[in-house]
């Protein structure tokens, strides 16, 4: 299989612009303020979350890495010295002939550089560096735009456990009230006992549902503040009126072209086959010469008697090796690369499909959440209408208790889908987005901008001065 690399292959500067937040890195820096709106908890994400930061600091790994393969190509200069003393303890000698010293100290250093003038395969391990900066700045990429995605989850989720706590709030006290007039009428001898404990037993169910609601509401607030090093007094929610509408370009296809050019993860692996290439290139490239020129200074020197001045020498040269034989090395380096480049051109198409696919199922999720949100809309009116007239029927004796509470459970339950639909709308939008890879401040501005339904205020347990564990730590400094 093989793989063409279009220009979107070279250096990810169009998709770093959109995916990577510079701006809104930049005014991250203070305190999380009351009432903060999607913008400011992005913001701290990128600030604080520690995947994101982790993705950072490989990708500076990444490119030092670059320098240390660029340095081979570079002058290499290096000294070496050595002191040495001998001592001659006894030693054979003819009559006649001049002994010398006993004891002999020595000195010598050597001044070395060289310079590759044509060496392929480091020339092409700079190649692969390139390439693989290229790869993990993509990989950045997709890890940005999925703390953006998670932080925008996760931010909407808490709205959607408020609201449906709201609506469970709302249906435990009109049950109880509901239960307030059975007794009543229980006083006075117009309705029976059962009615009364049908009531009760509503009520309890009632109240262990706004109860999970609460529990729901707490662990969806903590998720978030796990994803930006945060906690917040209070967030802004989303406005009644919300303009639910497909999504633009209202084309599937035009959504599944933008993520073939713009979604980091298919072009992190399509840089891949790239990095695996250029792995293939240094492999036969093993089967080239390699030429150096070489100069070098040697001195030594020595206090033996009957010898004065000292050695020194010089040479300059070009040094010149060709491998001819290595025991089969090079031909399986470069049969093993082979079959890696053709693995990650397998998974460059997997990546794509499942991409394809996810955009899809996206782009249908977001298309029918349109119809839900104005069916569940249209329900809740509905379901009012039957328990005002369910109440009517009540007060003259057609309907008993069970059929106004039923319906109470009804309407609530309606008001609760109401609300997760249209969550489900702006999260799916916002996966769209994320999986076109167009998630970007723009895109988060434009949902940001649809939320002025007022505040959200949070009075969770506050358990870091009584329980370390739950304290989650500061930021990591080198």
């Amino acid at each position: 299989m093989t793989s063409p690399c279009p220009s979107r292959c070279a250096r990810p500067a169009r998709v770093l612009r959109r995916a990577l937040l510079p701006m809104m890195v930049a005014s991250a820096l203070a305190a999380p303020a009351q009432a903060a709106d999607l913008l400011t908890i992005a913001q701290d994400a990128l600030q604080n979350n520690a995947e994101l930061a982790a993705a950072r600091s490989q990708t500076s790994g990444v490119e030092a890495g670059r320098d240390v393969e660029r340095a081979d190509l570079l002058p290499q200069v290096s000294a070496s010295g050595n002191l040495t003393h001998n001592r001659q303890y006894e030693s054979q000698s003819t009559p006649g002939q001049f002994q010398g010293d006993d004891n002999v100290n020595r000195f010598g250093i050597t001044l070395e550089a060289t310079q590759a003038l044509f060496n392929a395969i480091d020339s092409r391990q700079v190649e692969r560096s390139e390439r693989e900066i290229d790869q993990q700045l993509y990989r950045l990429a997709a890890t940005e735009q999925g703390v953006l995605i998670n932080v925008s989850s996760a931010y909407f989720e808490i709205l959607r456990a408020h609201e449906v706590l709201e609506a469970r709030r709302a249906q435990e006290r009109a049950i109880n009230r509901q239960l307030e007039q059975a007794r009543e009428q229980f006083e006075v001898g117009l309705i029976a006992i059962t009615e009364v404990e049908e009531a009760k037993a509503a009520f309890d169910q009632a109240r262990a549902v706004r109860i999970a609601a609460e529990s729901d509401l707490q662990v969806r607030f903590e998720a978030l503040e796990r994803l930006t090093g945060q906690r917040y007094e209070s967030i802004d929610a989303l406005g009644d009126e919300l303009a639910i509408a497909p999504p633009a370009p209202t084309d599937r296809g035009a959504w599944v072209e933008l993520a073939m050019q713009n979604n980091p993860q298919v072009l992190a692996s399509q840089a891949g086959i790239e990095v695996s290439r250029s792995a293939v290139e240094i492999a036969r490239a093993g089967r080239l010469p390699q030429v150096n020129a070489f100069a070098n200074y040697n001195y030594s020197d020595s206090d033996a008697d009957g010898i004065d001045g000292h050695d020194s020498s010089s040479q300059v040269g070009v040094g010149v090796s060709l491998p001819l034989y290595t025991g089969g090395r090079t031909s399986a380096s470069v049969r093993q690369n082979t079959y890696l480049l053709e693995s990650s051109q397998y998974d460059f198409e997997d990546q794509r499909r499942s991409t394809i696919q996810d955009v899809r199922s996206s782009y249908t999720r977001v298309t029918n959440d349109v119809s839900t949100v104005e069916a569940r809309a249209q329900a809740v009116v509905s379901n009012q209408s039957a328990l005002d007239a369910t109440r009517a029927g009540y007060e003259v004796g057609t309907r008993n208790i069970v059929d106004v509470l039923n319906a109470e459970q009804n309407l609530y339950n309606a008001i609760a889908e109401l609300a997760g639909a249209r969550y489900d709308y702006v999260i799916n939008l916002l996966t769209l987005r994320q999986q076109a890879g167009t998630l970007d401040e723009e895109a988060l501005a434009e949902v940001n901008a649809w939320l002025d339904g007022g505040s959200v205020d949070f009075q969770l347990p506050d358990e870091r001065g009584s329980d370390p564990v739950m304290d989650i730590g500061e930021r990591p400094t080198p």
